[in-house]
């Protein structure tokens, strides 16, 4: 079985400016019958029949994209930046860029629930000031979570399902 390593294609640090988007990779970055690894603030794709493991889901959030051709889309949305990764208000517009025009069959979104705010996939954590005062949960907000990744990915919310799934690898096929 091939394997590949997802990386992201430009840093994702705030930079005062305009952004730039990195360039989208047409079709899959790795063989159909790949398994790709997506580590914190990563994104790839895979084919039809290929698999994708999101390594120590701790205080994290997957987000799989199943597109209608049968390839899927991931992001690692980490609560806090991986220095060279995406943050977490930078993530589902990488993934847009990813999906382009394809259509999409199904969002899953895993990982620890109760320690997201949806805000943080608009305001990453690192925005903040220092002395700011940061959302955070007090419950668990899947519906927040659902509409908030449907609404960064130009979904329908009907199309987003999410999971309390934390504490380990996952592994999507």
């Amino acid at each position: 079985m091939a394997v590949a390593q997802a990386q992201p294609t430009a840093a994702s640090g705030y930079l005062p400016g305009a952004v730039m988007s990195p360039p989208r990779t047409p079709g899959p970055v790795a063989p159909a019958s790949a398994h790709l690894r997506i580590s914190e603030g990563q994104v790839g794709e895979v084919g039809p029949g290929g698999t994708l493991t999101y390594p120590s889901v701790t205080s994290c959030l997957t987000v799989t994209v199943r597109l209608q051709e049968g390839g899927m889309v991931g992001a690692h949305a980490s609560l806090f930046q991986v220095p060279g990764e995406y943050r977490s208000d930078r993530i589902l517009a990488v993934v847009g860029q990813r999906i382009g025009g394809r259509g999409v069959r199904a969002v899953e979104v895993r990982g620890a629930v109760g320690a997201w705010d949806p805000s943080y996939f608009t305001k990453a954590i690192e925005s903040y000031p220092e002395g700011a005062q940061v959302p955070v949960p007090t419950e668990p907000d899947p519906d927040g979570l659902a509409r908030a990744v449907a609404d960064g990915l130009g979904v329908p919310r009907g199309e987003v399902t999410v999971e309390d799934l934390p504490d380990g690898d996952q592994t999507v096929g």
